[in-house]
């Protein structure tokens, strides 16, 4: 089954909604950089929410989410744009704790609850947009909740899951976000804080197979829910050779020299898709020669 996100209306449009599945991204990501159970989550739930957060953007816009806990996982870097592109990665992909009393992965162990979540939107201005918060709670879901009430005015709430198998590898991933719009009378926003309270976890819907759209009916009631529009989403790097050959030119002459010496060779690999790219020493002199 391929990922996908779906934007929608509920309530005669005073709530915005988005719901993705995102198995095969966080999949993805997980196979490239080796995560174990707890990096899979967090980077899963991260990316998740990135996927989300993208589709709220519009033509060339990109933003990028940055978890800066005080956990072992160390950052979280997440990219994405508004074609339902992501990319990301741990700082640390080897974080296994012991389950949480729930009898779940840990996620807030691994990520820490003292740090800042931040959110850096490139929506074709001079200067980016940025906006940050505290991590309060280190199990992400809420911590994006907070971002957006308090960076953004904007009542949300997030629920990202993944589930992962004994092996580390990903067996479902899926989330959703839900955005209280101004003029929402209190009745509206009663009925949805009911539901909120009564619903299963986003895990749990996951692990049923409950599809994007079968998420926002659970959370809002399929007769609130309007769909407007349904997008592929998947896991995507910007990088490639010619970037790569740019950002060894950029270190300079004497520098590429001296790893030419030194090495014979070069291999650089990328921090958001753990792709590597090989030159020869050949291919350095090359280089080295049109410097």
């Amino acid at each position: 089954m391929k990922d996908y996100l779906v934007k929608a209306l509920a309530f005669n449009g005073e709530v915005r909604a988005y719901s993705v599945r995102s198995t095969n991204i966080v999949r993805e990501a997980q196979e490239r950089h080796d995560t174990w159970s707890n990096a899979s989550a967090a980077l899963g739930r991260t990316l998740t929410a990135g996927a989300m957060m993208g589709a709220m953007l519009k033509g060339e816009e990109k933003l990028t989410l940055k978890i800066e806990g005080n956990g072992p996982l160390g950052h979280i870097l997440v990219d994405s744009n508004a074609k339902g592109e992501v990319r990301g990665y741990v700082a640390n992909p080897h974080v296994q704790t012991e389950l949480n009393q729930f009898g779940k992965i840990d996620v807030a162990k691994a990520v820490g609850t003292v740090g800042t979540v931040s959110v850096v939107k490139d929506i074709g201005m001079k200067e980016p947009f940025t906006g940050q918060v505290p991590i309060v709670s280190g199990e992400l879901g809420e911590d994006f909740t907070y971002y957006f009430a308090v960076s953004e005015q904007t009542p949300s709430s997030v629920g990202v899951g993944v589930l992962v198998n004994p092996d580390h590898t990903i067996l479902a991933s899926g989330g959703f976000i839900i955005q209280i719009l101004p003029g929402a009378n209190d009745e509206c926003i009663t009925k949805i804080e009911n539901r909120l309270k009564t619903i299963k976890p986003v895990s749990k819907l996951i692990e049923e197979g409950l599809t994007p759209e079968e998420i926002l009916y659970e959370v809002l009631g399929k007769e609130e829910v309007r769909i407007l529009e349904t997008m592929d989403v998947k896991f995507q790097c910007q990088c490639s050779r010619e970037r790569i050959e740019g950002a060894l030119v950029s270190i300079g002459k004497q520098e590429l020299q001296l790893i030419l010496e030194e090495d014979g060779e070069a291999e650089v690999k990328c921090h958001f898709c753990n792709e590597a790219y090989h030159f020869s020493e050949e291919q350095l002199k090359e280089l080295i020669s049109q410097m």
